[in-house]
């Protein structure tokens, strides 16, 4: 598949299951490659990628639905416990901090390269998941649920949360995409 295929597939995915369409250890490996072959500033290497499956997924959307104590509904919740998996993406504060005392230049960019380049990290997977057939969604329900996710994994302090993606096999598809307007945002100067 060409990137830009790829990339057109990749749609958020709320309606996913339990049942994925490929062996999870494909996922894996993905996951795998893609977080060594994304780039970063100064190949940092800042991007830290926790794969979470079986009871731990439950637990995990239980936990977050617990951590705002009712104030997101439970069905919302339910959707994303009722995939697959949730890949959940870091960065690595303690990396950021040692580049920033080596090049203190650039020092307050850091943090910002390093939610960079796990953006790209996040897009690559799931365009990917999608190549698999697999439906994928992107959550930012941090920083209400760090601690608990901390707690809940065992994660050193230095771990910052940047997102969630739950993902599973494809219940329903998405509503098509409006066309947009692109020239609002991309502009042509030669």
């Amino acid at each position: 598949m060409k990137i830009l295929d790829s990339l057109k597939e990749r749609r958020t995915y709320y309606n996913i299951n339990k049942q994925l369409p490929v062996d999870e250890i494909k996922v894996f490996d993905l996951v795998k490659q893609a977080t060594e072959l994304v780039p970063d500033s100064f190949n940092m290497k800042s991007s830290r990628v926790i794969v979470v499956t079986g009871e731990k997924q439950d637990k995990l959307w239980d936990n977050i639905y617990d951590t705002f104590e009712g104030m997101v509904a439970r069905e919302k919740i339910d959707s994303f416990k009722n995939g697959y998996g949730t890949i959940l993406y870091f960065y690595d504060q303690n990396v950021v901090k040692g580049l920033q005392e080596q090049y203190s230049i650039y020092a307050d960019r850091f943090p910002e390269w390093a939610s960079q380049s796990s953006g790209m990290l996040q897009i690559s997977i799931w365009s990917g998941l999608r190549e698999l057939g697999i439906g994928a969604s992107l959550q930012h329900y941090n920083p209400v649920i760090d601690e608990m996710v901390k707690k809940m994994f065992d994660l050193p302090d230095s771990y910052i949360l940047n997102a969630q993606m739950p993902f599973g096999g494809i219940g329903a598809q998405p509503e098509p995409k409006p066309a947009e307007d692109i020239s609002k945002r991309v502009k042509i100067v030669k």
